[in-house]
């Protein structure tokens, strides 16, 4: 736990550097691969300084996804609230491109590498429960206005892991069959994806 002599302003501008550092070497190396000594050798502090703001590695690890899983809930929010109905499942899928482009790391460590249970951290719990929230509630509205037949759920699943697939295989440097990763993110192919149409 933090010392008491720290003022709560101080705390959190620790835990948010080690946010950041702690993101980019578990997206550059994988979670097992990093210790928490690497965490304080990068942060230039002690090997133990890390353990005064978090009891553990999965700690550390949770309270990275928590932060990422955030921004992104955040962005999609956003782009569900200024789009008309119609326009809200693209939206969401233009978003979500949109934040994997600009935080590839974070990108990674909410849905490319190994995780932790979620049950000690509702914080993290919460924020991927309202990322995918979003989706659910425009698949619902498109269900009821008659767009599609089935079940929003499944649908909802369904269109996550279409751009999902998408945005891995870009970030695995996989685009490699004539189609480039803009492209494919163009409008048209969107709407080819169905994302239009439900």
């Amino acid at each position: 736990m933090p010392r008491a002599s720290l003022s709560e302003h101080e705390v959190d501008r620790f835990r948010d550097r080690a946010v950041a550092i702690a993101t980019e070497l578990f997206a550059e190396r994988g979670v097992s691969a990093v210790s928490m000594r690497q965490i304080a050798s990068a942060l230039g502090v002690s090997p133990m300084t890390p353990y005064r703001y978090f009891e553990n590695k999965d700690e550390l690890f949770a309270a990275v996804r928590t932060q990422a899983f955030r921004r992104f809930a955040d962005r999609q929010e956003h782009a569900f609230n200024e789009a008309e109905p119609r326009t809200r499942l693209p939206a969401l899928a233009a978003a979500y491109i949109g934040f994997a482009k600009d935080e590839p790391d974070a990108y990674k460590v909410m849905f490319e590498l190994e995780q932790v249970a979620t049950d000690p951290y509702p914080d993290l719990e919460h924020e991927q429960r309202r990322a995918f929230s979003l989706l659910l509630d425009a698949a619902t509205e498109a269900k009821d206005a008659g767009r599609y037949d089935g079940d929003p759920r499944t649908t909802a699943h369904l269109l996550w892991a279409q751009i999902h697939g998408l945005v891995s295989l870009h970030l695995a440097g996989k685009l490699i069959m004539g189609r480039s990763f803009e492209e494919l993110c163009a409008a048209e192919a969107i709407a080819a994806l169905g994302w239009r149409h439900v």
